[in-house]
């Protein structure tokens, strides 16, 4: 009988994805739309996101342009990014609303750093609890007679290898990160 390591896989996957959208909040000083997801506007009486009322682009490494597609939304929006306290200077012209991102500090850059290895760890933890997870259900497969102690073992290796491999690309990610933040 072989394991299904299935679950593992869209587990982990999941994790790398929950690490990767928690990275695109670590402001870094560099232009980024992704910060703004959060954020939601006042419009014709409802809150709706702002990419859902505006145009969202890069103008340069560290602002952003924000073209509303009704004008008298301008304000609504410099008011919603003003109130979500992300460490950006607003201003609104003719054209819409700009956002600058500041140069990091090097206290915010370690900082930052330290958020987003402790991310990782958060991550590393989940991943470890998946493998123990699996592993329990391995061993009371082999206690009920589903499988012989050889294939626990075979199976025991091989989820070890899918646990690595998933912990190299957090790491990546991680390393990525770090050297954006240290840009």
């Amino acid at each position: 009988m072989a394991y299904d390591f299935k679950a593992l896989k869209e587990k982990m996957k999941g994790a790398e994805e929950w690490l990767k959208k928690e990275y695109m909040t670590l402001r870094t000083g560099i232009a980024s739309p992704s910060v703004l997801d959060g954020i939601f506007v006042e419009s014709y009486g409802s809150r709706m996101p702002i990419n859902q009322v505006a145009n969202i682009g890069v103008e340069d490494i560290r602002v952003i342009r924000i073209t509303p597609w009704d004008k008298s939304l301008a304000k609504e929006i410099e008011k919603a990014i003003t109130g979500a306290n992300l460490g950006v200077s607003v201003s609104m012209d003719d054209k819409g609303v700009r956002v600058f991102f500041p140069e990091l500090t090097s206290d915010r850059r370690t900082i930052l750093i330290k958020t987003a290895k402790a991310k990782l760890e958060d991550v590393r933890l989940n991943v470890r609890k998946m493998r123990d997870d699996v592993w329990t259900d391995i061993q009371a497969k082999e206690k009920e007679g589903g499988m012989g102690e050889d294939d626990k073992f075979r199976y025991k290796t091989e989820m070890q290898k899918l646990i690595d491999d998933a912990n190299k690309n957090l790491e990546v990610l991680f390393e990525k990160k770090e050297k954006e933040i240290n840009s």
